[in-house]
């Protein structure tokens, strides 16, 4: 039966919109069969497939969830629910457990009302619109399934002790100081996965909105907007703590506050993480995406390690990094991903080897960070263009005598500033992200720029 839905749910990276309306309990169920049919089209000959499954906090997860695992179950493919957990965490699950994929019922850092699907295949490679997603959409509309001989079975699996011990063998526990921590999950999955973590660190958490809750009471799950971490900022000053940490809703992405309350940038944590895993990995090669600042590569050649620069986006970092055995790879975002994490990522994994950056400098997180925070940043500014390829020509034309290249939209680099334009996968957007040696140079090229993008 063919199941009418709205196809721009289907984004480059994972499914995601609005519940009911556009994610339907139906629309799982199909989802679920078109998933179950695209792993079996990739293992003909295996027998049975098995699937991880599970959710974040939010209110339609139980009841997409159940649909979503009907349609596993009716196209012959058994489900193992891990239950509420973080996205990380299932990638864990489908690596550790060498299960066939893996499914995360979340929309991550949007609002209440949505909720939304990311898919894996084996060693938690994840499925992107060029990679099965489009495939499983032309499979739902249509809406031909053949029939299983056989009907898949669902059983219930705890992981999260085991996700926590694998997290922690990252770190030397023994060496990770005594820190005091605010730690804002914004009433996501982090406030579950926290606690399983922490519990053989020495440390001290200040817990900000663990309680699990998918109306999110205090703020949006969603760190990479300032607004959204003045309470962790504020905790950190007002309990004199060593640092602070906010997840978003899915407990992926990780971004850090320094002792005084001052954010520390996703590109200056890949890098303090890069210098880490080159303590155990030196000379390895370390991916950053084009965003993250002229400090990150730079840094990583100074403690011996192979920069490479890549597109924004987890599937193609994830590719690259398969294709290149780099040991991590970090991006502005907050996403943070290691070779010995099946080249997923993970906000936890991250934090830990923060920690034991920080305890081996003996320092503080500000003193820590300083050298790699010494250039000045626009952040992510979104534009509405009518013309996008027209406006991306005009751009070049009006700055050809810089170094350009097109490796994700154009990148126009001069000695002392730099800016990157590309185009929204799902919107008539230009996001411009401009860098400069000092902040008044920053400020009159970001304007300028931009007066040229708007223009």
């Amino acid at each position: 039966m063919q199941t009418q839905f709205d196809p721009s749910i289907f984004k480059s990276y994972d499914v995601r919109g609005i519940y009911p309306t556009q994610l339907s309990a139906d629309f799982a169920y199909q989802l679920g069969r078109g998933f179950a049919a695209f792993l079996q089209g990739k293992s003909p000959a295996k027998a049975t497939l098995t699937v991880g499954l599970g959710r974040d906090m939010r209110t339609s997860g139980p009841v997409l969830a159940e649909a979503f695992s009907r349609g596993l179950v009716e196209q012959g493919v058994d489900v193992v629910d891990v239950g509420q957990v973080s996205t990380d965490a299932i990638y864990f699950a489908v690596g550790k457990y060498e299960l066939d994929g893996g499914a995360m019922i979340t929309a991550s850092h949007n609002p209440k009302d949505y909720n939304g699907f990311k898919l894996c295949r084996g060693e938690a490679m994840a499925l992107s619109s060029k990679e099965g997603l489009d495939e499983i959409r032309a499979m739902i509309e249509r809406g031909t399934f053949s029939a299983s001989a056989r009907r898949g079975t669902v059983t219930q699996r705890d992981i999260l002790d085991d996700f926590a011990r694998h997290c922690l063998s990252f770190v030397d526990v023994a060496k990770i100081k005594p820190f005091k921590i605010a730690i804002d999950c914004g009433n996501g999955m982090g406030g579950k996965t926290v606690p399983y973590v922490f519990k053989h660190l020495p440390c001290t958490v200040i817990p900000l909105y663990f309680e699990l809750d998918g109306t999110f009471p205090h703020h949006q799950p969603s760190p990479i907007e300032p607004e959204n971490m003045v309470d962790v900022q504020r905790a950190v000053r007002e309990h004199h703590c060593d640092l602070g940490v906010a997840f978003d809703g899915d407990a992926d992405r990780m971004f850090l506050v320094d002792e005084r309350g001052e954010l520390v940038g996703g590109g200056t944590v890949t890098a303090l993480v890069a210098e880490n895993e080159l303590r155990k990995h030196p000379g390895a090669k370390i991916l950053y995406n084009l965003i993250c600042s002229r400090s990150v590569p730079e840094w990583i050649e100074r403690h011996g390690g192979r920069p490479l620069r890549s597109q924004v986006g987890h599937s193609l970092i994830k590719a690259t990094m398969r294709k290149e055995d780099a040991v991590f790879g970090g991006e502005h975002s907050g996403h943070f991903y290691f070779r010995d994490n099946w080249y997923a990522d993970s906000g936890m994994i991250a934090l830990l080897e923060c920690l034991e950056v920080f305890s081996k400098a003996n320092a503080p997180v500000s003193h820590v960070a300083a050298p790699l925070q010494n250039r000045s940043r626009s952040g992510e500014l979104n534009s509405t263009v009518a013309d996008i390829p027209a406006k991306i020509a005009q751009i070049e034309h009006a700055y050809a005598d810089g170094k350009i290249d097109h490796l994700d939209g154009v990148t126009v680099q001069y000695d002392t500033w730099w800016f990157n334009v590309r185009p929204s996968n799902t919107e008539p957007l230009l996001r411009l992200n401009l860098e400069a040696d000092d902040r008044a140079t920053m400020e009159r090229r970001r304007d300028e720029v931009l007066a040229l993008i708007r223009s």
